[in-house]
Formats: structure tokens, sequence, C-alpha cells
């Protein structure tokens, strides 16, 4: 199963620095349903599945590391926004910050839930991302947002596809 998109990615740039721009990508970046918590969901999922569902864990695997392709893009964006990336998001009605915690990852073990758990963290990143994408108006942002939606959309697609096929089992 093919779960990454066979384009490249466009070049890492910014009109100009905007925090809050940058503050918007910190949720995309380390958010609760961010890129990291993809990454160490799908990884720690991989981890319980390599030994019987090779497949599957493969699947898993692949898509962690399409996802931390978006993390290392983002994370270069949020730095040339003038923000340091750091595991963090900022509360913007109270001025704070808060880390990104493990307990955003989902611990299911049951093959089902797993996908079903993938399948929501898929579709809460591309409606954030494409949340983002109308209140930023800085084409290059855009463009990267809209080629990250890309990959998400497949992705949703593959689970999508492991799920039916483990419900039909």
């Amino acid at each position: 199963m093919e779960c990454k998109v066979d384009k490249p990615y466009p070049t890492v740039e910014v009109e100009k620095a905007n925090l809050e721009y940058a503050y918007l990508l910190l949720e995309d970046y380390t958010g609760m349903s961010s890129e990291l918590t993809s990454i160490l969901q799908y990884s720690y999922q991989h981890f319980l599945k390599f030994q019987t569902n090779p497949i599957i864990a493969k699947t898993l695997s692949t898509i962690a590391m399409v996802e931390m392709k978006h993390l290392e893009l983002l994370g270069e964006t949020i730095k040339l926004l003038g923000v340091n990336p750091e595991f963090k998001v900022k509360d913007k009605q109270y001025e704070l910050y808060s880390c990104w915690n493990s307990k955003y990852v989902n611990y299911e073990t049951d093959l089902i839930d797993i996908l079903k758990s993938d399948i929501i963290l898929e579709q809460i990143a591309i409606n954030n991302y494409q949340k983002h994408y109308e209140l930023i108006n800085d084409l290059y942002i855009k463009s990267l947002l809209l080629r990250i939606i890309e990959d998400e959309k497949l992705h949703l697609k593959c689970f999508y596809s492991l799920l039916n096929e483990a419900l039909k089992k």
C-alpha cells in the first residue's frame, strides 16, 4: 500500500517574520493532534504490531516517517517566522505555553481501535491545516500547507483501507 505522495515539498520560505503565523503552526507542530503526536503514536503502534501484523506495522512506520518530514518542514518554517520551534503551544488567550504531553498519544492495543484513532488523528490534522491555510496570508506557507494536506489525505485513505480489511477478518 502506497502511503507517500510522490511529489516534492516546496522550499521552506516565508514572506516575512510573523509571530502569529508561527504560533498557529506550533499547533500543527506539537499540539494535541500534531505531527509530533502522530509520529509517536504511529511509532508506538508499529512496535505493537511488527510481529503480529508486519504489513500494518510497515504502513505505520512509513506514515510516521512522512510525519517526521512534516515536523522538519514546520520547524524550519516556524524558525523563519521568528519563533524557536520548541515542543510547546501558545495559549493565545492567556499568553501561556503548554508543553507537548505524552497523554496526547492514543495507547490502544486493539487493531480496530488503533486504526479508528489514527483516522480521527488524521482528520483532525487535515481540518487544522485547512483552518490555518485560511488564516495565513503567506504564499510560501500556504503552498507548504497544501502539500502537507495532500499527504494527510493519503494517510487517511490508507487507514480507512486498513480498517476495512481488518473489519473483514
